[in-house]
């Protein structure tokens, strides 16, 4: 049996993540998507590559429920089908734009449990059933990779439960590869700065209401100027990284040096 490499990527279906995925296909690879709607043209092109998907529709609002079928499925497969097995935690969500007491708390916890909630249980749960692979004497590559964003590092007006779940996820990230880094055949873990994409989050923030949103004129001129990297070049920029030799050696980082 010719072994294949499986990627797990999470909100796949539309910008960069649907990006990415397009890209991932080939018949060296098994693509497994996770979002809430299924993408059928992935579908189609998939077929047309002789490429294995497989997608699931799963709201990721439902981090636990989203995790143990990830590690129920992960646990079900043998170790020797896979020649390397990588996660790619890339869904998240911008809720309502305006300062923290004016977001509604149901938009406020989506935003937390898409963002940071469920990137950290399905970290755990690839963590701990490829670690379960690796005691069995499985020693492929296993990646972490989390799509982050400079909101993360850098703190903005009318974006708290955004920056808040992108700076966890930055942590988390850095506080798992310091565990991996303890175990033999440990992963390699890394939570990535893609740079500014043009995607739907960025017609949101040009849609937000200056009077709660008082960085907006930054994201409009960002676009009048054509300084928005387009799906598919931020998509290769990403997996470029993810291929680098040394990745994992700066557990946070940004594309852009």
């Amino acid at each position: 049996m010719t072994q294949q490499h499986l990627t797990i990527l999470t909100g796949a279906s539309r910008g960069m993540g649907l990006a990415m995925a397009r890209q991932l296909l080939g018949p060296d690879r098994h693509l497994l998507c996770i979002s809430r709607q299924v993408n059928g043209e992935l579908t189609t092109e998939a077929q047309a590559l002789g490429a294995p998907l497989t997608q699931w529709s799963q709201d990721l609002a439902d981090s636990t429920g989203a995790a143990n079928r990830l590690q129920a499925f992960l646990q079900s497969q043998p170790a020797s089908h896979w020649s390397g097995a990588t996660l790619i935690n890339n869904a998240g969500v911008i809720p309502r734009i305006g300062p923290l007491d004016q977001c509604p708390p149901e938009d406020l916890a989506n935003a937390l449990r898409v963002g940071l909630e469920a990137p950290m249980q399905l970290t755990a749960a690839f963590l701990r059933a490829t670690n379960g692979w690796v005691q069995a004497g499985w020693r492929g590559p296993r990646k972490v990779l989390n799509i982050s964003s400079g909101l993360g590092r850098s703190a903005m007006a009318a974006q708290a439960p955004y920056c808040a779940a992108k700076a966890g996820m930055d942590h988390f990230t850095r506080c798992s590869a310091l565990d991996e880094a303890q175990r033999e055949h440990g992963a390699r873990l890394v939570s990535l700065a893609p740079g500014v994409i043009d995607t739907d989050m960025q017609v949101q923030l040009r849609a937000g209401d200056p009077a709660a949103f008082p960085d907006r004129g930054r994201f409009v001129e960002l676009q009048r100027q054509g300084q928005l990297t387009p799906p598919g070049e931020a998509a290769a920029r990403v997996l470029a990284w993810l291929e680098r030799a040394d990745f994992g050696d700066q557990p946070v980082a940004d594309v852009r040096g």
